[in-house]
């Protein structure tokens, strides 16, 4: 049987690439984006499908859900990949915690976090229907307590993105608890340093490297792990 799989934010970079990765491997992928001609596109050229959905709206999130149901009646994988690093006209440099827009990180955290949320709550009723559901957050390394706690590091230093995703990391935690009993298995991924567009393509590895630790939680069997987070080489510290 097909897995249905939805990747959100998939029209581009990381995201694509697991959906390519996972339709390599038999999945039926339907890409997530907020562009609904952008998806289209992106599809096309994977051979998926795509649904219009905006993380950050509900309504749109509610007819994307309605949209799976419609079509496959059920969901086995959701990769919640979708994510911004700043708001468009704006920088990293201006999310220092002492003097950072609070609007700017709102716009992060609505993404990045209360996003993830919204899209996973109009889900699950489908992902119940799955005889092995699972969902992977796409978190980052970077976010981790752990290397921040490090004040000598040379990770930036960032009163939006980097706390979103220490919040989606625990909020994974969360959802990995609550579902324990259900049989939903829900993991945190870090990607790796990737050039895409979130960091302007300054990063040193790529987005086939990216999708790797995605692709790999989003094909564990029912008797996999569940809250965990690790990329494509073992566990990252919290």
């Amino acid at each position: 049987m097909d897995e249905i799989t939805l990747v959100t934010g998939a029209n581009k970079g990381i995201g694509r690439e697991i959906a390519a990765q996972l339709a390599a491997l038999g999945h039926t992928v339907v890409i997530g984006a907020r562009n609904a001609e952008l998806g289209e596109k992106a599809a096309a050229e994977l051979g998926v499908s795509s649904v219009a959905l905006d993380v950050t709206d509900p309504a749109s999130v509610a007819a994307g859900a309605s949209a799976l149901e419609e079509r496959y009646g059920r969901l086995d994988v959701l990769v919640n990949n979708a994510a911004i690093a700043r708001p468009p006209g704006t920088d990293l440099a201006q999310q220092s915690p002492s003097t950072a827009d609070l609007g700017t990180l709102r716009t992060i955290f609505e993404t990045n976090f209360f996003g993830v949320i919204t899209v996973t709550n109009a889900l699950l009723p489908l992902l119940r229907r799955s005889a092995a559901p699972r969902i992977v957050n796409v978190s980052s390394s970077g976010a981790s307590l752990a290397r921040n706690a490090d004040l000598a590091t040379q990770l930036p230093i960032s009163a939006g993105y980097t706390p979103s995703k220490t919040a989606l990391t625990s909020l994974t935690l969360q959802y990995a608890r609550e579902l324990r009993g259900d049989g939903v298995l829900v993991n945190a991924v870090c990607p790796g340093y990737c050039a895409t567009d979130l960091n302007g393509h300054s990063g040193f590895r790529t987005p086939e490297q990216g999708a790797v630790a995605a692709v790999r939680m989003a094909t564990i069997g029912a008797d996999g792990p569940t809250g965990t987070f690790v990329d494509d080489e073992g566990p990252v510290p919290w």
